[in-house]
């Protein structure tokens, strides 16, 4: 299974950071050069999907997707039947080479493996389905954001593809998002723990290099601003969420934090 790595020109420090990382596991990697958005000003111009219409995607965030779509256009090619992309700043665990040397561990069913932790809750199947090496998968049932590292199917990567020939989306809405077609009606896996975490929430080395500009397209837009709602409002979305965990409890699913496993091995 190829593992893919996406680094831009300007970032020798992350390449270093990455380079280092898979040496700890023990796998190799292919360096994948990303879209720089500093040297593509007009991409804010391209079509984007009408879900952006209110929060419009920065420079940033579309030259990230075409930066994953480089990666998918590796993994759609591919004589094996899935591929891992990885972002440069991502820290793995420990065991994390163990299952990155191959894939026979992936379920038959998976279109994708969510590999890492955004440390934000999520909901999962509570049904496990054990892979090895301590690592189980279950099925992801809500959005768990952030594109760091993950594995994909052939099949996956030509759909991805093809959902975003004409307009563009965020990375992230396309593979994890169930409002979007690419996610929603797709075989979606989380690796509990996670195999990786991006360094800004281990080791707050290499910040995010399109968080700044996601919450200024936020701000500008409006939708940071709190309003007061009426009560009537208030006991409608008290009632919708008990309707709502009443189901998912009947349906076995439960909200979770995903864990990292850690990153230095047990002395």
């Amino acid at each position: 299974m190829k593992c893919l790595v996406i680094n831009l020109d300007r970032s020798p420090d992350r390449l270093a950071h990455i380079t280092a990382e898979f040496a700890r596991i023990g796998i190799t990697f292919e360096r994948i050069a990303g879209t720089d958005a500093r040297e593509y000003p007009d991409l804010v111009l391209q079509p984007q999907h009408p879900m952006y219409a209110v929060r419009r995607l920065s420079p940033s965030e579309i030259a990230c997707l075409h930066s994953h779509r480089s990666c998918w256009s590796i993994i759609a090619r591919d004589d094996a039947p899935y591929g891992a992309v990885f972002e440069d700043d991502i820290v793995f665990s420990a065991k994390a080479g163990a299952l990155l040397a191959g894939s026979s561990w992936i379920p038959a069913d998976a279109d994708v493996i969510k590999l890492e932790t955004f440390f934000s809750k999520t909901m999962i199947q509570r049904k496990r389905t054990a892979v090895g090496h301590g690592f189980s998968a279950f099925r992801l049932r809500r959005s768990h954001m952030g594109t760091g590292g993950y594995i994909l199917s052939r099949q996956m990567a030509r759909d991805l593809l093809e959902a975003t020939a004409k307009a563009n989306a965020a990375a992230d809405d396309l593979v994890f998002n169930p409002a979007f077609p690419t996610s929603g009606e797709k075989t979606i896996y989380q690796l509990v723990p996670a195999l990786c975490a991006q360094d800004q929430f281990v080791g707050d080395r290499l910040p995010s290099l399109i968080y700044d500009e996601r919450e200024a397209e936020w701000v500008a837009s409006g939708l940071t601003v709190k309003r007061r709602k009426p009560l009537s409002e208030k006991v409608r979305v008290e009632i919708r969420r008990i309707a709502e965990w009443i189901i998912d409890h009947c349906r076995l699913r439960r909200y979770t934090v995903v864990p990292l496993d850690p990153p230095e091995a047990e002395k």
